[in-house]
C-alpha cells in the first residue's frame, strides 16, 4: 500500500508499511508462536486476513488549523496539523463526509481547539460507518457546551449534504489533555444507535462503546468462535467483557443459557437489543465488573468466554477459573503478550486451538482466539 503521508514522514501510524503483506502476517505469526512456546505447532490454525486498504469503519480525527481552514487528521511532531482525509485505510465514502464537514465547521462557528493557547472549541471528529447499511455516526468532541445551539442550527445543512448521517452527537471533553472523549454525550438526532450486522447477527454501535474497527476480519473472528463453540455441544456459557455481545450472541443457540457481563451500561443496552431481535429467551446481559461477577458466583457454566481489554484478565480471574474449572475457556485477545501471561496462570487446562486474526494490517497489532479444555485427571 502506498501512502503519501508515510512517504513524506508525516504519519507513521502504519509502522509496517515497508513490509509486504505476506511478511507482515509471517512476522505476526512468529511473534504469537514465540509467546506460546509450549503449544504444539499443529494447534496453530492458518491466520485469517482481510483487505489491506479501505477496511477501517472508524476515523478519529484531531481538528486543527482555523475555523475557515480546518485540518482533519493528526498533529505532527512540529505541532502542525497533518491532513489525513485521504488516508487509504478509509473507504471512499469517508471522503464525501470529510468534504462536507470542512465547510460545515465554518458554518457552525466551531473554532478548532489550539493546544498551546488552550483556546477553541472543536477538539476531535469521530466518524463511524456501518459496513451493513453504509450509514454513519458522527460525533463532535467539544471543549464545552457553548457552541451546542449554533451546532444545532447549522445541522440541517449538513444532513442535507449527507443523508447517510444517521446518528450525530456532541461529546463534551473539557480537560486540557490528550483524552479522546468525555463522559457527557448530547444526542443531536433522534436515532441513537448505528445498526451493524455480522453473519446475520445484528449488533448496535453506540457512542462511547467499543466496536471492532475492521468489520470484514471481525466477522471472521466471530464466525470462527461460533464454529468452535458449536462443535463442543454446550448449553451454558458466560461472555465476560462482552462489549455489545458479539461473541456471546454468535455462540448462543436458541436453548443456550447465556450471561453477558460488561462494565459499560450503553454496551449492555446494545447487547440486549440484539438478543431481543434474535429472539433468544435464555439470555441476560448485566452492566457489572466481569471479575467481580465471576468470583461472586458458584453456578459455573460449561464454557466461559473472555474478551478482555489489552491488560488481559489478570491473576484474580485466572485463579478463580483454575479453581472452579469450567469445561472450556474461549479467550479472545487484542494483546497476545498479556494473554500468554494469563495462560501461564490458568492451571489444569490444555490448548486445543489458536488462531491469529489480522485486524490491524500494516501494524504490529493483531487479535488472537484460543480455545482451552479442562484436563481430565
Amino acid at each position: 500500500m502506498h501512502c503519501e503521508k508515510y512517504a513524506a514522514g508525516q504519519c507513521h501510524s502504519c509502522q509496517w508499511l515497508t513490509l509486504t503483506p505476506e511478511q507482515q502476517v509471517i512476522e505476526k505469526q512468529s511473534q504469537l508462536q514465540a509467546l506460546l512456546p509450549a503449544i504444539d505447532i499443529s494447534l496453530f490454525q492458518p491466520p485469517a486476513t482481510g483487505p489491506l486498504m479501505a477496511f477501517r469503519n472508524k476515523a478519529k480525527m484531531v481538528v486543527s488549523g482555523s475555523v475557515e481552514k480546518p485540518i482533519l487528521g493528526i498533529v505532527g511532531r512540529d505541532g502542525q496539523g497533518v491532513d489525513l482525509t485521504d488516508c487509504p485505510l478509509y473507504p471512499d465514502a469517508f471522503s464525501d463526509v470529510f468534504s462536507a464537514i470542512i465547510p460545515f465547521i465554518a458554518r457552525a462557528g466551531l473554532t478548532p481547539y489550539n493546544i498551546e493557547r488552550k483556546r477553541g472549541e472543536l477538539k476531535y471528529l469521530l466518524l463511524t460507518q456501518s459496513h451493513y447499511s453504509g450509514k454513519f455516526m458522527l460525533r463532535f468532541v467539544l471543549r464545552s457546551e457553548k457552541k451546542i445551539e449554533q451546532l444545532k442550527k447549522a445541522l440541517p445543512w449538513l444532513q442535507e449534504q449527507l443523508p447517510l448521517l444517521a446518528v450525530i452527537t456532541a461529546n463534551i471533553q473539557p480537560v486540557h489533555m490528550a483524552i479522546l472523549e468525555g463522559e457527557d454525550e448530547i444526542f443531536l438526532t433522534e436515532q441513537r444507535t448505528l445498526r451493524e450486522e455480522f453473519n446475520q447477527v445484528p449488533l448496535f454501535i453506540r457512542p462511547q462503546g467499543f466496536f471492532q474497527t475492521n468489520p470484514i476480519v471481525a466477522a471472521k473472528l466471530y464466525q470462527t468462535a461460533r464454529e468452535w463453540v458449536k462443535a463442543l455441544d454446550i448449553d451454558s456459557l458466560w461472555d465476560l467483557f462482552c462489549g455489545v455481545g458479539g461473541f456471546g450472541l454468535h455462540c448462543a443457540e436458541k436453548d443456550t443459557h447465556l450471561t453477558g457481563i460488561e462494565i459499560s451500561a450503553p454496551a449492555i443496552a446494545s447487547a440486549q437489543q440484539s438478543a431481543d431481535e434474535l429472539g433468544l429467551k435464555h439470555v441476560e446481559f448485566k452492566a457489572l465488573d466481569s471479575t467481580r461477577f465471576a468470583t461472586a458466583n458458584q453456578d459455573i457454566p460449561q464454557l466461559i468466554l473472555v474478551n478482555p481489554p489489552r491488560r488481559g484478565i489478570g491473576k484474580e480471574l485466572c485463579d478463580f477459573l483454575s479453581h472452579v474449572q469450567p469445561e472450556y475457556i474461549l479467550y479472545s485477545s487484542c494483546n497476545a503478550q498479556t494473554m500468554a501471561q494469563d495462560l501461564q496462570l490458568l492451571a489444569g487446562y490444555q490448548v486445543c486451538k489458536v488462531q491469529l486474526f489480522d485486524l490491524f494490517p500494516h501494524t504490529a497489532h493483531f487479535e488472537v482466539l484460543t480455545l482451552l479444555k479442562r484436563i481430565v485427571q
